[in-house]
């Protein structure tokens, strides 16, 4: 069996015709699965074309003396303000209504004063008035406007701003005198955010317009551009899809976590392998609380049949392992997506739920329909360089899964997983329609839009990582 190490081409249209995996015929081996290696993927850079930036202007002309006695450079911060002309500030003065567009409150952003500042000519006063308000704005579109204490269990870490940091934004306006082409470069490049601006126009009632306004932030606080190819799951559609150059070309639906500590959390990560034949790790809240570790050390017999294995470890803590098989909680597939959450999309045996209207029914993790024609794709999309290499994938994956036994098939080709939280946008058949507020997430997002503008965000949520823990649960 050969074992393909490639890099996706031309492979779409057949990589969704692969077959389903077939049934096992042999028992597994007892084994737990390695710590597989975090892998990280380079961040597009979206500036590549934009015009290069004049040079930075020395340490005295931006910070006079700071310096260490012995006159070493402590540190060069980014100028944040630079020298505006009257017609650049009046580019700026003009923008400003515009934002209305994008679901932002012109009033954040000092029109008035910054009509002073003209009226006054050029000088330090218009520098710093315009230089303030253009920060503002980079950071509002480019980032989103709601503070990170209203994103709730959003645990995503924009890379916009490293990608184009705001400094250079500012440097690159003023030099091109393009004001408004670099702010507007700023918006989301997904056609579902068009939509959405396209809706917000055509809309007057106001509590629509304001859970629209919210939803285009959501897509701000991702990455500009989600790239060419990537699975999305949203939360409240109970849908995940496999997109490619802005395409749904497939959606699985999908069950996610229950409302409350089990909530699914809002993510971004890299899909690695697919994991077939995957085994479990009984979290301890069912092994020692619910007593199931007990169970497997005094019932042998109850215990193979189910297809668990124990050890008792120094501390006296029993770890529980269910090992691959079709009754395994985690089905036959798994994809692997390392994170602090230990949330990925998985197979399962409880099919029937998929049947339900409303699925936040897990633990946490998110459950497939349709898993195994999921890993199959994901595993030839990963790996296959041209279309003629389908075939000779598909038979390796299909023989893996009938042999039963824990396998990790690497994506050469790794995949970006969203899993996001939108209640109002495009669905999966390209409409646009309301998602229940499933984990009561909109208020905060609403009274953030309502609340005066924030300075000085911070980045990264400072809620704690909850590590959720799928298991037998079918209701």
């Amino acid at each position: 069996m050969t074992r393909f190490r490639l890099i996706i081409g031309s492979a779409m249209g057949a990589a969704l015709c692969a077959t389903s995996v077939f049934a096992q015929d042999s028992a597994p081996e007892d084994l737990l699965p390695p710590e597989p290696a975090r892998v990280t993927e380079p961040l597009p850079d979206y500036t590549r074309d934009a015009p290069q930036p004049a040079a930075q202007p020395s340490v005295e002309e931006s910070f006079d003396d700071i310096r260490m006695s012995s006159g070493e450079v402590v540190q060069q911060l980014p100028v944040l303000e630079r020298e505006w002309t009257l017609a650049q500030a009046e580019k700026l003065l003009a923008f400003i209504p515009t934002v209305a567009d994008e679901g932002l409150v012109p009033g954040d952003y000092r029109a008035e004063a910054l009509t002073a500042a003209i009226a006054q000519g050029r000088g330090p006063a218009l520098d710093a008035v315009a230089s303030e308000i253009f920060i503002w704005l980079v950071e509002d579109l480019r980032d989103g406007r709601t503070p990170m204490d209203a994103r709730r269990q959003w645990f995503v870490v924009d890379p916009d701003p490293d990608v184009l940091p705001s400094h250079r934004l500012l440097e690159t306006a003023v030099e091109t005198g393009d004001i408004a082409g670099t702010l507007r470069a700023l918006n989301p490049v997904s056609p579902d955010y068009a939509r959405l601006k396209e809706e917000l126009a055509r809309t007057s009632d106001p509590a629509k317009r304001k859970l629209i306004r919210a939803n285009m932030d959501r897509w701000r606080w991702l990455a500009r551009d989600l790239g060419k190819q990537y699975l999305l799951a949203n939360v409240p559609e109970y849908q995940l899809r496999l997109t490619v150059n802005d395409k749904i070309i497939k959606h699985y639906r999908v069950v996610v976590g229950k409302p409350g500590r089990t909530a699914t959390p809002q993510l971004s990560e890299m899909v690695e392998a697919v994991i077939f034949n995957p085994t479990w790790t009984v979290p301890q809240s069912i092994v020692k609380g619910e007593g199931l570790g007990a169970k497997v050390l005094n019932n042998p017999g109850w215990a193979r049949a189910n297809n668990y294995t124990a050890t008792k470890g120094a501390n006296g803590w029993v770890t529980v392992v269910q090992q691959p098989g079709p009754g395994n909680s985690l089905g036959l597939m798994k994809l692997d997506m390392p994170n602090p959450h230990a949330i990925f999309f998985h197979d399962t045996p409880a099919k029937s739920l998929f049947a339900r209207d409303v699925r936040a029914l897990s633990h946490g993790c998110i459950r497939v329909q349709g898993a195994r024609e999921l890993a199959m794709t994901m595993a030839m999309l990963g790996n296959a360089e041209s279309r003629e290499d389908l075939p000779a994938i598909q038979q390796e994956v299909s023989e893996i899964t009938a042999s039963g036994k824990y396998t990790r098939y690497p994506m050469e080709k790794q995949w970006p997983a969203y899993i996001t939280y939108f209640t109002y946008g495009v669905d999966v058949n390209g409409e646009l329609r309301q998602f229940d507020d499933i984990y009561g997430r909109d208020a905060p997002v609403l009274a953030a839009l309502d609340a005066p503008r924030q300075d000085d965000r911070a980045r990264e949520t400072s809620e704690e990582a909850v590590e959720i823990v799928d298991d037998l649960q079918t209701s």
